[in-house]
């Protein structure tokens, strides 16, 4: 089995040179920082499989340094925080920030060595997530909502997260989910009609999550009702996820009224171009995360490249942003990511500031055309929208148009719609 690296930092050489020599006895790599820069340099070089993590240094305390690697996505792996100075209050928001246990210095061998290896066998039971929470960034939106879904993680209540497109609502839900406990994300959505009860025996003590409720058919919506009313049974937590304006769904009678006073809290996540001050921030911890995924190697953005990811229009949120970082990784060629290689991929992925000179968007319909051939050609695009969504299944796209199954086909022949039987 591969040896697994430590990182300890601490500003007593007397306590890195013993903590190095008993892990080193134990069969780990070890390397060892004096103080938060030098193990900001090697956090970036490498991500360690475990943190051993001083609080009280001279430049840069300990707790900072964590919220600092949380905040920058940073914090992939376990940190055990240690302090000769410990209090109940440190440690609990040591371990509120994410650090995995607390040590009080001196620290007894079997302490340490049962400390380690339990924070050890914990991180290889967590999945390993591209983003979380954490990593969002410490902007004033991003901070209250934070602080917003903080208030509802102790409580059982089902959560509505509305946020565009793109924003990664999965990680706001993720952040509500218990440690060790099951997470449930359905993605076929009919199970939701067809065995809600299983749903939940399947979550028992976890979270279900739904990424766009909008999406569920009338028969599913009952499902979700069912699954509802009987998750606190089950002790499940029910998070759903939406880009869609529900309220006027329900005016138009495509949603019903029940099912969103059941969603008793509503979050809403903002979208980046609201927090755009995160961009730098959320840009190196994605590089970070595939630098660690073994695809590329890390190499680090300079200034202006920065602050030309900051200063653009991201449309597709956090998704965008993401897909952008990536072929930035893997297609530049220096030792650093520069201006250059970012306005290169940025043109690429038509990630521009909208221009007041920008010409209106092609419309798929000549609005030209007589009223009658506008109105069948609307109708074509219409139902080919909703019979791809569908799948060629002619009983979602009856329920979903809300019309009968032989008006629809009658419809679809006037069309000249061929489907597929």
């Amino acid at each position: 089995m591969t040896a697994r690296h430590v990182l300890v930092v601490d500003d007593e050489v007397g306590i890195r040179e013993l903590l190095s020599e008993i892990l080193r006895d134990e069969g780990y790599h070890v390397k060892l920082a004096e103080n938060a820069a030098q193990a900001r340099e090697l956090r970036f070089q490498e991500r360690p499989d475990l943190v051993l993590l001083d609080i009280w240094m001279p430049d840069c305390d300990g707790i900072s340094l964590l919220k600092e690697w949380g905040n920058g996505g940073l914090l992939t792996m376990p940190v055990v925080m240690m302090s000769g100075h410990g209090t109940i209050d440190t440690a609990v928001e040591a371990t509120r920030i994410g650090a995995f246990d607390f040590l009080e210095k001196p620290i007894a061998l079997q302490k340490l060595l049962k400390t380690v290896d339990a924070a050890l066998k914990h991180a290889d039971r967590q999945p390993r997530t591209s983003m979380n929470m954490l990593s969002l960034g410490k902007s004033a939106a991003i901070a209250d909502l934070r602080k917003r879904l903080e208030g509802l993680a102790g409580l059982k209540i089902p959560v509505l997260l509305v946020g565009p497109k793109g924003s990664r609502a999965d990680l706001c839900a993720r952040f509500l989910q218990r440690t060790e406990t099951p997470w449930l994300e359905i993605g076929q959505l009919e199970k939701l009609a067809s065995g809600p009860i299983e749903l939940l025996e399947q979550a028992r003590e976890g979270v279900i999550f739904i990424p766009e409720i909008a999406e569920l058919g009338k028969t599913e919506r009952k499902g979700l009702l069912l699954l509802l009313d009987k998750a606190e049974k089950y002790n499940v937590r029910v998070v759903c996820a939406t880009s869609h304006n529900l309220p006027e769904l329900v005016q138009a009678g495509q949603f019903e009224e029940a099912l969103l006073q059941a969603l008793a809290a509503v979050l809403r996540i903002p979208a980046l171009d609201e927090h755009r001050e995160d961009v730098p921030d959320l840009a190196k911890a994605m590089a970070t995360l595939l630098a660690e995924s073994g695809e590329v190697q890390y190499r680090e953005f300079d200034v202006a490249a920065l602050n030309a990811l900051r200063n653009v229009c991201w449309p597709g949120n956090l998704a965008q942003l993401n897909r952008v970082v990536n072929n930035i990784m893997l297609t530049s060629l220096g030792e650093k990511i520069t201006l250059e290689d970012v306005s290169r991929v940025l043109e690429q992925f038509a990630v521009l500031e909208p221009s007041v000179d920008a010409a209106p968007a092609v419309l798929p319909i000549d609005l030209d055309l007589p009223l009658r051939d506008a109105r069948d050609a609307f109708e074509r695009l219409y139902f080919e929208h909703h019979v791809a969504k569908a799948g060629g299944n002619m009983s979602k796209v009856a329920e979903a148009v809300e019309l009968e199954r032989t008006h629809l086909y009658r419809k679809l022949k006037q069309l000249s719609l061929r489907i597929k039987q």
